[in-house]
């Protein structure tokens, strides 16, 4: 009954006009912002110490920015529900997807190393552009705690062709694929915080020293794929562009640690040309030196 609810509004909103859609959103923001105030403590925090050198004022001026594009983001999520192939293909342009295609025809895969930044849900649309014939293409995820959701956005995540791995079936997941020989071009959000007691390397981001989960890297060296970054910009409401940036030409001959350390400093990069469009609701810092 739940997930029928849920599945029910998800699409009702999904149908609903991008223009319409906006409507909604502005109205949603002031309810987020002003009344619910969703998590606004730790947005403040977060912004204040990642940003000691702005103002009071341009503190809260970037947190309603980021509030406005934190309910567009929602509300653009569920477009995924029923969203064309044609209209994802024009809101969400890939600038270089055939550097990606020319690797995959070489007979090397991918990992593909993304943030949570700008509208990384409709990322999921990459299979659409993979000429090669046989290419796998995957996302990993962190499962839910609320099944329902967790239901639903997988399967608004699969519409495009992309395959939906949990977490703690990634090396098993992967090893498979190798074993079979298969191409394949993997996405994996690496900027998520690990537990405290996984918290054994850290690394300078957004002024902060953030334990960091390795494991991304860990898989592209051990398996030999080329590791690409996903640069991102918001064009204007509801388009996005993305670039494919070769992160090293030879992940595997870095030493341990140096490609997650390339990665936070090419996320932190883009976030701070529009901080907005990072999810400062994530407690990103809670367990940072």
């Amino acid at each position: 009954m739940v997930y029928s609810l849920l599945f029910f509004l998800v699409r009702l909103l999904s149908y609903i006009p991008f223009k319409v859609l906006y409507i909604i959103s502005d109205c949603l923001f002031y309810i987020v912002y002003y009344i619910v105030r969703y998590r606004r403590r730790i947005v403040r925090k977060n912004m204040i110490e990642s940003f000691p050198e702005k103002n009071k004022q341009e503190i809260i001026a970037l947190e309603k920015k980021f509030y406005r594009f934190f309910t567009d983001n929602i509300l653009e999520s569920c477009k995924m529900a029923t969203i064309s192939k044609q209209e994802i293909g024009n809101r969400m342009k890939f600038k270089n997807f055939e550097d990606l295609n020319a690797i995959l025809r070489d007979g090397k895969s991918v990992s593909l190393y993304l943030g949570h930044y700008g509208n990384w849900e409709w990322v999921s649309s990459i299979p659409l552009y993979i000429e090669k014939k046989g290419i796998v293409a995957a996302q990993i995820y962190h499962k839910l705690r609320n099944k329902y959701m967790d239901k639903l956005i997988l399967q608004n995540r699969g519409r495009m062709g992309a395959i939906n791995v949990e977490m703690h079936k990634t090396a098993r997941y992967i090893n498979e694929l190798a074993m079979g020989n298969k191409v394949s071009v993997i996405g994996f959000i690496a900027d998520q915080s690990p537990r405290k007691i996984e918290s054994r390397y850290f690394i300078p981001f957004l002024n902060h020293n953030v334990p960091v989960l390795t494991g991304t890297e860990k898989i592209t060296k051990h398996y030999g794929f080329e590791a690409v970054f996903i640069k991102m910009k918001r064009v204007k409401r509801g388009y996005y562009e993305v670039e494919f940036v070769r992160m090293h030409d030879n992940p595997k001959s870095l030493p341990d640690f140096e490609l997650t350390t390339i990665y936070f400093n090419m996320l932190e990069k883009m976030i701070k040309e529009s901080p907005e469009l990072y999810l400062w609701t994530h407690n990103r810092f809670k367990h940072a030196k």
